[in-house]
């Protein structure tokens, strides 16, 4: 179960950067594309943080 853990966040990350690529696109306030890109970046951080070997 932990090998999808890190597909499930990077495919997470993706769809939130297109969301914030269409709020983009769309005239959305920065604010709420802000919020979508951070969450987005949040995403790939932990999948990336996921694969990194340590003790376990």
């Amino acid at each position: 179960m932990s090998s999808f853990a890190p597909v499930g966040l990077f495919a997470l990350a993706g769809v939130l950067a297109g969301g914030a690529w269409s709020l983009h696109r769309q005239g959305a306030a920065r604010g709420a594309i802000g919020v979508v890109a951070v969450l987005a970046a949040l995403a790939a951080g932990g999948g990336v943080l996921w694969l990194i070997p340590g003790e376990g």
